[in-house]
């Protein structure tokens, strides 16, 4: 292969439907992925079929063949099909889809590059289950790539070697860019899914203890997740119904609307009972390509691309007293929060461009 245009890419992931994922998908568009495999985290059965698409062309119909024939587990379908693509290079997403990838790999004599994104390099489970399996994957995946600073020192508490990580923190769509906040409201807008690592709970409280101080103050917390019931019930409990108000899962134009009609974006991050971790939660670089200050916890990769006192405002885990005091600060200072908001895209447009993110992820699988 002389050049990237002539390296051929899969992409496998264990699933595709996943509306936070947004950087999986630029991946497939702008790398671009010649196949995707996805659904399961391979190699194994889903049900009794072998899902695979394709960016370009559906090829479910080619995959039947091999469940007439002795191509019949799954692992040898991939192999066979990798070898048919003429398939130079696997990238794989979260290390344990890794770790299933690595013996076909091997087999295949195929190059791997594993893309880590947040829970494979902290939740303990996780880590538990592949100790073993990410050892073997350190060992012959060509690259490893990791989105925050954070992230690199776990995986080489892990056995990573630092000449096999790559840094990459995600891209900022640029559609975020053309967002114009007016900073005349008295909105604080979060988006992200009610999972115990975004610390829905600590934003509610933290918010309730801004309302006492702040009453025409409102909260908009979009998204969904396991949480959410309990978040609601929370609100009621707090007498905040009047304040806090839930969206549900919003499409960028919708996004675009609260972010213009917001102060202030904010998120309590925070690590879970389980380990789980942020990589760098990508709802925080888009609201600051929206030139939106962030307030958010010092958690995972937040440090990485938010400034304290520059772009946002960032506060201990679990402190919620500080988070209400850094609301109350901008709410009541909105030519600073239009500051730090400025701030905070021009920052986005020179370090965190989705054109440099799959520029790093292009010359890594090149390598």
């Amino acid at each position: 292969m002389d050049g990237q245009e002539n390296r051929r890419v899969a992409i496998v992931t264990h699933r595709l439907n996943v509306y936070s994922e947004t950087f999986i998908h630029a991946q497939i568009e702008l790398l671009p992925a010649d196949i995707v495999l996805h659904n399961g985290r391979m190699p194994s059965m889903v049900g009794n079929k072998f899902i695979l698409s394709n960016a370009k062309k559906e090829i479910n119909k080619f995959t039947k063949i091999f469940f007439k024939t002795e191509l019949f587990t799954l692992a040898n379908a991939i192999s066979h099909l990798l070898e048919k693509e003429r398939i130079d290079v696997v990238l794989a997403q979260y290390g344990p889809v890794g770790v299933s990838l690595l013996p076909l790999c091997i087999k295949s004599e195929i190059p791997l590059v594993v893309h880590f994104h947040g829970f494979d390099a902290s939740h303990f489970e996780t880590l538990r289950k592949n100790a073993e399996g990410y050892k073997s994957l350190f060992k012959y995946a060509k690259a490893i790539i990791v989105v925050s600073e954070k992230m690199s020192v776990q995986l080489q508490t892990l056995g990573c070697p630092p000449e096999k990580l790559v840094l990459n923190h995600y891209g900022v769509n640029s559609f975020f860019y053309s967002i114009k906040p007016d900073f005349t409201s008295d909105t604080f807008l979060a988006v992200g899914r009610f999972v115990e690592k975004k610390g829905p709970e600590f934003t509610i409280r933290a918010f309730a203890k801004l309302v006492d101080r702040y009453p025409l103050a409102q909260l908009f917390m979009a998204g969904d997740g396991p949480l959410l019931s309990h978040c609601k019930f929370l609100v009621q409990e707090l007498a905040m119904t009047k304040n806090i108000f839930f969206p549900g899962i919003l499409k960028h134009e919708m996004v675009a609307g609260f972010m213009q009609k917001s102060i202030a974006f904010v998120q309590h991050s925070v690590v879970a009972s389980t380990g789980d971790s942020e990589g760098t939660p990508v709802a925080i670089m888009e609201a600051s390509a929206a030139a939106l200050p962030v307030i958010a916890t010092r958690h995972a990769g937040i440090p990485d691309v938010i400034l304290d006192g520059v772009t946002g405002i960032l506060v201990p885990e679990k402190d919620i007293d500080l988070m209400a005091d850094a609301m109350l600060k901008l709410i009541l200072d909105k030519t600073l929060a239009k500051r730090m908001g400025e701030a905070g895209r021009e920052r986005m447009k020179t370090h965190f461009s989705m054109e440099r993110y799959i520029k790093v992820l292009r010359n890594t699988l090149e390598a």
